[in-house]
């Protein structure tokens, strides 16, 4: 196993606007290799109060193809079990990407049907263990012709005590799709809905370090986004930009951005993670317990033979109070 360990002083440096840069204190990448499959995508890392479970994509970008991923550990750094992947009697070409928390015994799980073309649903399922999940009717539907004419990358979050889920949308497209950040609410007070759309949250041109919808080389638009709230109140989103410039396969990259109300306005304060070799980043779970934040990301670099890996990076949360 290959681990690139990237270390600073106790203290990173963080500063205002969109130049933030983050020194994380740990960085362990890969956390583990696959058993049988090549890549490993959109990690979704959930305590069930005794064991940590990891829910995800497994499978390959040479095709495309991908299965539920579950793993289970009894410490975030491992070591990782594999288990049998996840079979949902779910339909559709991109069944993969879930959301999880988990909530008073029970897994909540949000996943898409699609993100490569128009159409999808972000189903809804439960279970008690993490093993054995029940589907439930969809908490959304795409829109046609509409914003929202396809939808995908469901995360659930808890903000000011509410239940919500952002998701990324896109209109019809005709070369690649370009997605937004949109967000809904529950209006029962838990998991179940029904969902009420709140609408965008965060657009391409909010985010000054992601390629234009008009570039020539335009490469994909923003996607897996999650929000937690911050310990001062504000709300954090975590999400994937890909750079304006740079050779495709090395443009994917993880960013912040923070705003004051869940709905926004968000303010981007840059890619906050590089790859350290040629690669990039993307896809993550950020999770904040006490005072430390922890990054769970996907990575593909050199150094994996661009396969795609999960990475574990870890700064102090005091950090984001020093952005205005």
């Amino acid at each position: 196993m290959i681990r690139l360990h990237r270390c600073a002083g106790p203290s990173a440096r963080a500063n205002s606007g969109a130049d933030m840069k983050i020194d994380f204190e740990t960085n362990v990448f890969p956390l583990f290799h696959p058993q049988s499959v090549d890549d490993l995508k959109d990690p979704c890392p959930v305590f069930d109060g005794s064991v940590w479970h990891v829910f995800g994509s497994s499978g390959t970008v040479t095709t495309e193809t991908w299965r539920i991923l579950h793993a289970t550990a009894p410490d975030l750094y491992g070591p990782w079990t594999e288990h049998e992947p996840i079979e949902l009697p779910i339909n559709g070409t991109g069944v993969a990407a879930p959301g999880v928390i988990h909530e008073s015994g029970v897994f909540h799980m949000f996943i898409q049907t699609e993100f490569m073309k128009s159409g999808g649903r972000c189903e809804h399922a439960v279970s008690n263990d993490g093993f054995h999940w029940v589907v439930l009717s969809p908490a959304i539907l795409a829109i046609p012709d509409t914003e929202e004419d396809g939808i995908y990358d469901p995360h659930p979050a808890v903000i000011g005590g509410k239940r919500y889920l952002a998701y990324s949308a896109m209109p019809k497209f005709t070369r690649v799709p370009q997605p937004d950040i949109y967000l809904a609410r529950s209006q029962s007070d838990s998991w179940f809905g029904p969902w009420k759309r709140i609408g965008k949250i965060l657009d391409h041109n909010d985010v000054p370090h992601h390629n234009t919808r008009e570039d020539p080389d335009y490469e994909w638009g923003i996607e897996g986004a999650q929000l937690v709230e911050l310990p001062d109140g504000r709300v954090l989103l975590n999400a994937t930009c890909f750079l304006p410039n740079g050779l495709r396969g090395n443009r994917q990259r993880v960013f912040f951005a923070i705003a004051d109300e869940v709905s926004g306005p968000y303010v981007s304060i840059g890619p906050v993670l590089e790859p350290g070799q040629p690669g990039e980043n993307g896809h993550s779970t950020v999770m904040i317990e006490g005072s430390q934040l922890s990054l769970f990301y996907q990575s593909r670099v050199a150094a994996t033979d661009h396969r795609w890996r999960y990475g574990l990076a870890r700064c102090d949360v005091a950090l984001f109070s020093k952005v205005a």
